[in-house]
């Protein structure tokens, strides 16, 4: 297995609106602790040669709770590819591994991410592996469409699946790893044509696979990625801790 660099970029630019506070979302707090130091702990154990936290316009306070990490700022809320986009200048002759994670996933853990690294650095060298799940109510997530040699085809919104690959359950989390060499160049041919004109890391796959490249994923748990987007799923998450602590 090839060891090479790995760059880890988190994704913190999220205003957190439905959360109804001033607080970025990735500040809220879990156990007295912000979400965002939960999954910059897991990160620990991966030992990357860098680590970027991407924000928003003025993020101050996330840029001072994440320090001495460095951060860029993601000036326009372009989508998750626009955001992985305002590290162009690290990822520029960056020919390691990239993983992007996204700090309100305050659960994930290092053994999960570092299965879907041994993947990346397989000898059938994916330029793209993505980190799925089971859901138990698979709603409006993205779907994972896999080969019959267990490859990964596409990730399909759901508004884009078929009624068949509706009854999947077979979802995505949003995390995913990359070959660095590739990286720029593929998020360099995102388009936005789409009905909220963003730029998905999503359709990296499609790119990828259209130029000769391999694909793959794997399976975590579904109560390790999933996202914190309101109170209500804040608190939850903290009573469900509570009972195992």
């Amino acid at each position: 297995m090839s060891l090479k660099p790995l760059m880890l970029i988190v994704l913190a630019a999220g205003k957190g609106s439905r959360m109804g506070s001033d607080l970025p979302k990735v500040l809220q707090t879990l156990q007295g602790k912000a979400m965002i130091h939960h999954l910059l702990a897991s990160l620990v154990d991966l030992r990357a040669e860098s680590t970027l936290v991407v924000i928003g316009p003025d993020m101050a306070a996330v840029e001072a709770a994440v320090a001495p990490l460095p951060t860029v700022v993601q000036n326009q809320q372009l989508g998750t590819g626009d955001a992985v986009k305002a590290a162009r200048a690290q990822l520029q002759h960056f020919e390691g591994d990239v993983l992007v994670v996204y700090g309100d996933t305050p659960m994930i853990s290092s053994h999960t991410l570092e299965r879907l690294l041994a993947v990346r650095r397989s000898e059938s060298d994916p330029a793209v592996v993505v980190l799925g799940f089971r859901a138990k109510d698979p709603k409006q997530y993205g779907r994972l469409l896999a080969g019959e040699q267990g490859e990964l085809l596409a990730i399909v919104e759901y508004l884009d699946a078929s009624e068949h690959l509706r009854r999947s359950k077979l979802c995505n989390s949003g995390v995913m790893a990359f070959d660095g060499k590739h990286l720029l160049a593929m998020l360099d041919a995102l388009e936005n044509n789409n009905a909220k004109g963003e730029y998905y890391l999503t359709d990296l796959v499609g790119i990828a696979r259209d130029r000769g490249l391999n694909c793959a994923f794997i399976e975590g748990r579904e109560e390790e990625v999933l996202g914190i987007n309101t109170k209500a799923e804040l608190a939850a998450l903290e009573a469900t801790m509570e009972c195992v602590s």
